[in-house]
């Protein structure tokens, strides 16, 4: 049986015999013809090991010229030399195909559609950084690391990518797998699409030092801004929805199922960061890591920079900021790290973000613009958000024609009508707001309301607060298809195949009209719709199969109940233990359940009173969705405790902790009062102790936190 890799290259070249060809052969002629004699009545040793050299000494010439042109941007020889030697190492991996191996530069080529990503569990966690606006919180930064480690330390600068992070993992000097960020322990597995990405070598150069057996790099994901143009355009002639900006180009490039499609997609990949190793010499700094990643064949940050004195950090960031408009990629500050990796082992990390870099963000770019009109947008629970529609402007290379308003008490205090002149930025550097008026004129615009009845279903609003929102529930048109999104989202009811897309052919067709309808779905329904067949059809099918056990939890969050996230949804299955008690319970048995009070418990009383959201529960129940009871809790030392953990543990991360607090039966809490039984105190505790003091809550230390929880 054919390998894949080979199978992979005989189909794109339609190749019908394992024999090498006349033309595969014509290299070899000037070698005295020994190859070519020998063919006629087969391959001879000789052909054979004369095949092998040359493929070798082809495949060292491309990578080099690929590491020249696509990680130091200084190419060599022109695109139709370069064409003529890849040529010709197709056509000799054609005529003999046993010589064909995965990390060979033909292999680049997309192969078959994956039905799915799966879930990679990372080497080591990929933390995000903290993000400051202001230079006073980059000083303070500065004091915090003198003061850890009792001394001056030199940083290492560069510029902060507005991209999507990635695990690649080399083992052996050979890329073994690729996976996406996530959420920080598990990314989705992205490994024939990383192999696609020209600036990502799939076999390490050999330099002066040399790998490691493991090796595991945190790279960003980037679209230059030239090649999003160009998607852009073809998107647009295509009639299909545009991307928003390069670094949404460049996740849903990555996250295509259909590796060819993000071969077709130019995007490149930056290195920056050491996640694991074994083996190898050991590096002192930051910048010795990012040498050896370029000697490695890895492209690094352009930019980057060695800081002589700490005032230098703010030089660099003025200095990144005049050239962002002028960058071939987006940009969105800098990143300031610790160069001394001895330095940074002694920092740590915090449960979220490293303690030795900080990235110091540019200020969000505004440009003016006009509000057109305000509208009204119903979002999957029913919150009414008031949207200004505005004249299309320009604000950090995206345009721009709608912005939030957040609310209708936010657009009083802005005293914001249709017609006015309006600063517009990117909060974050994405998600566009109107920050204040410009001027003082003012057209005729009517001060804005919000309506009394939901825009989409015509339903009742209630107020809550400065919020307004839709009490229709599921039957509400336009909470219906983000409620079903989030039904069967991973962390709801886990429905993988259930996209966006997905969702919006099978509500478009009339095949669900809430989340119950999943549940009578068929593959003959399916089979009619757009980019449904046979296989792709019963595989939903059944997966929605599967989630009808889903854990009771999973199916509470699933539903959407307004303020119910996922810790209150485990409280709740906790606590009640079953879909019936919970739905019948009353408010003042809600609030007491931990974390829960009044707003919380009425908003849960209300969702399951709704006759339309029983009804659609109750058909869930009919249609075979039996959620399961939550496991007893363990007998034990932590058995029915409420644990918060404050600080940074050295033999866990914050989600692990409370994993393992869960299964010795104990309750994590994000905050700390009198029902709290026990405050685990890592390094740098913050005021989660000092309020544990005060109330007399007892503290207790990693180490003997560890013995309760697996001596339960």
């Amino acid at each position: 049986m054919l390998d894949e890799p080979v199978k992979r290259l005989r189909e794109r070249k339609g190749a019908r015999s394992s024999e090498p060809s006349r033309q595969a052969l014509a290299p070899f002629a000037s070698t005295g013809g020994s190859l070519k004699k020998a063919m006629p009545s087969g391959r001879s040793s000789r052909s054979l090991s004369q095949a092998r050299h040359r493929i070798e000494e082809l495949r060292r010439e491309i990578r080099r010229h690929d590491v020249l042109y696509y990680v130091l941007d200084r190419p060599e020889i022109s695109d139709e030399a370069y064409d003529r030697i890849f040529g010709e190492l197709e056509r000799l991996e054609e005529a003999f195909p046993r010589l064909v191996t995965p990390d060979s530069p033909t292999q680049r080529v997309g192969g078959t559609p994956l039905p799915s990503f799966p879930q990679v569990r990372h080497l080591t966690p990929m933390l995000s950084l903290d993000s400051v606006g202001d230079s006073g919180e980059v000083r303070r930064f500065d004091r915090r690391v003198r003061q850890a480690l009792g001394r001056r330390v030199s940083y290492v600068a560069e510029p902060k990518f507005d991209g999507l992070s990635v695990e690649v993992v080399y083992e052996d000097g050979l890329l073994s797998r690729a996976s996406t960020r996530g959420d920080g322990a598990r990314g989705e597995g992205v490994t024939e699409n990383v192999k696609t990405i020209r600036s990502v070598p799939l076999r390490l150069a050999g330099p002066a030092r040399s790998a490691p057996k493991l090796l595991a790099v945190r790279g960003e994901v980037l679209m230059p801004i030239g090649a999003f143009a160009e998607v852009n355009r073809e998107l647009e002639r295509r009639g299909e929805p545009l991307f928003a900006n390069p670094r949404n180009a460049a996740a849903g490039s990555l996250r295509q199922l259909d590796p060819r499609i993000t071969a077709k997609r130019r995007l490149e990949v930056v290195f920056y960061e050491i996640l694991a190793r074994e083996g190898g010499a050991p590096f002192r700094t930051h910048w010795d890591a990012l040498e050896a990643f370029e000697k490695w064949g890895l492209k690094v940050p352009a930019f980057r920079r060695r800081l002589a004195a700490f005032e230098d950090i703010f030089e660099y960031h003025r200095e990144m900021e005049r050239r962002r408009g002028s960058l071939a990629y987006e940009i969105d500050g800098v990143v300031v790290k610790v160069d001394d990796l001895g330095f940074r082992r002694k920092l740590r990390s915090t449960a979220r973000h490293p303690r030795w870099a900080l990235a110091f963000k540019f200020a969000p770019r505004g440009e003016e613009t006009a509000i057109r009109s305000i509208v009204v947008g119903v979002g999957r629970t029913g919150l009414l958000t008031p949207v200004a529609v505005l004249s299309p402007v320009r604000v950090g290379g995206v345009t721009v024609t709608r912005a939030t308003l957040h609310n209708r008490e936010e657009v009083a205090r802005k005293d914001l009508r249709a017609g006015d002149r309006v600063r517009v930025v990117r909060a974050g550097d994405v998600i566009p707001e109107v920050v204040e008026r410009v001027g003082r004129a003012r057209r005729k615009g009517r001060p804005f309301a919000m309506p009394g009845r939901c825009p989409e279903c015509g339903s009742r609003i209630e107020r809550e607060g400065p919020f307004d929102r839709c009490v229709n529930g599921l039957s509400c048109p336009a909470q219906r298809t983000a409620s079903i999104r989030h039904f069967g989202s991973r962390e709801a009811m886990d429905i993988r195949g259930l996209g966006p897309r997905t969702v919006g052919h099978l509500v478009a067709a009339g095949l669900v009209r809430n989340v119950a309808d999943l549940y009578a779905l068929s593959g003959a329904d399916l089979a009619g719709l757009e980019r449904f067949a046979e296989t792709s059809a019963a595989n939903l099918v059944s997966r929605i199969e599967e989630s009808k056990t889903a854990e009771l939890s999973r199916f509470l969050y699933a539903l959407g109940i307004p303020e119910v996230g996922q810790q209150t949804a485990r409280d709740l299955a906790a606590r009640f233990g079953s879909l019936e008690a919970l739905r019948d319970a009353r408010p003042e048995q809600l609030e007491e359940v931990e974390g829960i009070g009044p707003s919380v418990a009425g908003s849960i009383a209300r969702f399951f009173r709704r006759s339309e959201n029983r009804r659609i529960v109750d058909l869930c129940l009919r249609r075979g969705v039996r959620p399961r009871a939550p496991r007893a809790a363990r007998r034990g030392p932590l058995a029915g405790k409420v644990i918060v953990f404050t600080g940074a543990l050295e033999s866990l991360s914050r989600g692990e902790s409370e994993d393992l607090a869960r299964r010795a039966g104990a309750r994590p809490s994000a905050s700390v009062s009198r029902r709290t039984s026990y405050v685990i105190a890592g390094s740098d505790p913050g005021s989660k102790l000092d309020r544990a003091k005060r109330l007399g809550v007892p503290v207790l230390s990693e180490k003997r936190f560890l013995s309760l929880a697996r001596a339960s």
